[in-house]
């Protein structure tokens, strides 16, 4: 692989105005199918295998037209204090706004009226109006937007607090923008300061930029043929930035300290990508695994995202081999900044003069030795410091966001909380029990059977009489749970309500099925819990046999995946701390505490996965090239970290950069995502792969490159050390000189590839 790939990167820099110019076309290809895809219809939600989900469909059959998906809103009233909304005045006013919803626009299919409808609470303060559309929350124009918060505003200037809550008013969230701009700035400062130049910091920037680019572009055309919805893009435009910025860094770097070692730019790109490369293309490959193996959790959505996403890192792996290595060539000179340049010379001038004095050690060398001189004292510590982090996740509750997990500067959640107050907490959130009686021709029977056995129930508010449809072999009824929709209570209410269907199967014969949007949550996180392990299995097992290829070794890829389980039970911890319990939740603009997103584990393992092989590759990679090259196991983690740790250090602090930025996101569950991943990064790198990760190699010499001699015959040579490019080997030009990193302070290590 090294030998392909150190010929692909001198190829593309010898003929870097034809590989820029296909990386152009792409993006320009790219944006004009962006452009002209037609707007795609809203990416549906499933969890087959799931009662809810059974139910749903049951509901799709034997009740055509009154399904859930077209959009809904609520128009909430409250009236003024010692008033109610059954005044006369109160319900003109009540009956006018009715009259501009049904006229206001032609997508509205009904509206109910509060007072025929029993949509009035019983104290008489707060009623609401349901309003129904004939389209799906993504086909609702801004129009019947507009005619919906206006129709609110004339009451609201007659004395009357209006809220509206439901699907019709939610936009679809747009990726891109503020989030993203931010992470790109934190980047930014970062790259400029570990290179001190401006065009060496421009180009990693710019190959990413120009990668997401694709990715979203191609996203955004094949929307709508592959059912994509907007969190694709917006996962893939994260994910896609930070590692199109890293992988481009770690060819930049490499390629200067070539350059610094004395070797011809061609020559030197050639090296950059055929060493540093191969660390890409398995960095890569182990996040391209993490984010396809979401397919095993079974829920449609989340592998579509998966696969967008995995779509992204691959396109960075491709511009960080070729585009990168065309833009270096012409960057020329510059990727060294001119103090850089100049000291350079003047080290150069004392060499060949032979007056040259022993250089500094850099930081990543002074840390190593630290390490190295007390390792089980500073493994314990930060074992012990991440264990103390990842208490609270014994507490861990999942669940799903509504429009009670919303701002309180929002419509949607002061209409949530109206309706709390007026109706009760569960109002928000009925369930839908669906009795299927077609069997033996019994539905108003068995039905009769549930309303009264679900009514002794505990958590239970309401229940109402069953609706049959019109072949009478169906009906539903809806009950009203006591408690909010995300509360433990409502939770259990769910699995007794089923209890009692079993009972009237085994009695009546008639299937009795829980659905609705709290039930579907329940399912859903039920789903993921589920699926944690198996998934968690299958990504471990499979980037463990592809670490053993890179590091010829047991030990090394078992420390790795302890490790990054160290670091996501530590950061489940955090997002535990901030997002459930609140600590410090006002700071990241946090007002509504709860339960954890129920996707968010699967989340942290399958990135946070990928990532942190990504460091534990170019990492310990210099490491594994130091050692096969004659180096002792203690000399060899130091010449790593001479290496490779201000890259690494500056890699993680752009993936944290870039991540945090999407903190300020508006959507919680795009909030919840880039706080866990920046976390989870800064854990990872800095903790377990700046600090434990040498102190448990230097506690096991030589032994963490043990490989049994059957297992090293049966596994492929991949060549990550690029060792089969010693026939293109040159002796460098005398009296140069430089660091690894291309830094003037960097001590001199002449790698033998």
């Amino acid at each position: 692989m090294a030998t392909f790939l150190y010929k692909l990167g001198r190829f593309a820099f010898r003929r870097r105005n034809y590989v820029a110019l296909v990386w152009v076309a792409l993006l320009a290809l790219a944006g004009v199918g962006a452009v002209s895809a037609s707007t795609p219809a809203a990416s549906s939600f499933s969890i087959p295998g799931t009662e809810a989900q059974k139910a749903f469909d049951l509901l799709e059959q034997r009740f055509p037209g009154a399904t859930a998906d077209g959009a809904t809103a609520r128009v909430v009233f409250k009236a003024p204090n010692g008033e109610k909304m059954t005044d006369a005045a109160h319900k003109a006013e009540v009956d006018k706004i009715i009259g501009e919803l049904k006229s206001g626009s032609d997508q509205v299919a009904s509206v109910a009226d509060p007072y025929t409808a029993n949509a009035v609470s019983q104290d008489g303060s707060t009623a609401y109006i349901s309003v129904s559309y004939k389209v799906d929350q993504a086909t609702v124009t801004d129009a019947s937007r507009d005619a919906l918060t206006e129709a609110a505003e004339g009451a609201r200037a007659d004395g009357l607090t209006v809220e509206i809550g439901g699907t019709a008013l939610q936009a679809e969230p747009e990726a891109g923008g503020s989030s993203e701009a931010v992470g790109v700035a934190l980047a930014a400062v970062v790259l400029v300061i570990t290179f001190g130049s401006m065009i060496a910091a421009g180009l990693p920037l710019l190959t990413a930029i120009i990668g997401v680019g694709i990715s979203f572009a191609g996203i955004t055309a094949l929307a709508g043929p592959l059912d994509l919805g907007t969190s694709s893009g917006s996962l893939a435009t994260m994910i896609g930035l930070a590692v199109g910025i890293d992988y481009a860094l770690f060819i930049v770097s490499r390629y200067r300290s070539e350059l610094a070692e004395g070797r011809e730019r061609e020559e030197a790109a050639g090296r950059a990508v055929g060493t540093a490369g191969s660390a890409v293309v398995f960095a890569g490959l182990t996040v391209v695994i993490a984010l396809a193996g979401l397919v095993v959790v079974d829920i449609p959505v989340l592998t579509k995202m998966g696969f967008a996403a995995a779509g992204a890192v691959v396109v960075a792996v491709l511009v960080a081999l070729t585009l990168v290595p065309a833009a270096l060539g012409f960057a020329g000179k510059k990727v060294f900044g001119r103090k850089e340049r100049n000291a350079m010379e003047a080290k150069a001038a004392e060499a060949a003069a032979g007056t040259r004095p022993e250089g500094k050690p850099n930081m990543g060398t002074r840390w190593a030795r630290f390490v190295l001189r007390r390792p089980v004292a500073v493994m314990l510590t930060a074992v012990v410091g991440l264990g103390v982090i990842a208490i609270p996740a014994t507490s861990l509750e999942l669940g799903l966001p509504d429009e009670g997990s919303q701002s309180t500067d929002t419509t949607q959640r002061r209409a949530y909380d109206l309706l709390s107050d007026g109706f009760g907490p569960g109002f928000n959130g009925p369930l839908m029990v669906v009795v299927d009686g077609k069997a033996r021709n019994n539905t108003q029977e068995a039905a009769d059977k549930v309303v009264e056995s679900v009514g002794k129930l505990d958590h239970v508010a309401v229940v109402a009489p069953p609706t049959l449809n019109k072949a009478g072999d169906t009906a539903i009824i809806t009950v009203i749970p006591k408690d909010r929709p995300s509360s433990t209570s409502t939770e259990e209410l769910v699995h007794s309500i089923r209890d009692t269907g079993a009972t009237v199967k085994s009695d009546d014969g008639a299937e009795v099925l829980v659905t609705g949007n709290t039930a579907m949550n329940i399912d859903f996180a039920q789903r993921m819990n589920d699926a944690l392990i198996p998934y968690l299995g299958l990504v471990v097992g499979l980037a463990f046999l592809l670490l053993m290829l890179v590091f010829r070794s047991i030990l090394v890829p078992l420390k790795a995946a302890l490790g990054f389980l160290l670091s996501v039970v530590a950061t489940l911890g955090a997002v535990v701390a901030v997002f459930q319990w609140g600590w410090l939740a006002s700071l990241i603009g946090v007002e509504q505490t709860g339960p954890v997103m129920a996707m968010m584990p699967v989340f942290l393992v399958g990135i946070v996965f990928g990532l942190a092989m990504d460091y534990e590759v170019f990492l310990v990679t210099r490491m594994r090239e130091a050692f096969a090259h004659g180096e002792e196991p203690r000399e060899a983690i130091v010449t790593g970290f001479r290496h490779s740790a201000r890259v690494v250090v500056a890699a993680a602090a752009i993936m944290i950069a870039v991540f945090a930025g999407f903190i300020g996101a508006g959507e919680s569950m795009i909030k919840m995502i880039g706080f866990g991943l920046a976390v989870a990064v800064l854990f990872d790198a800095f903790v377990v792969r700046m600090t434990i990760v040498p102190a448990v190699l230097a506690l096991l010499g030589k032994r963490a490159w043990w490989l049994p001699r059957w297992l090293d015959r049966v596994l492929p040579n991949v060549d990550v050390e690029g060792e089969a490019l010693s026939k293109y080997d040159k002796a460098p030009a005398q009296g140069s000189d430089g660091g690894s990193d291309g830094g003037p302070d960097a001590d001199r290590q002449l790698v033998r590839v």
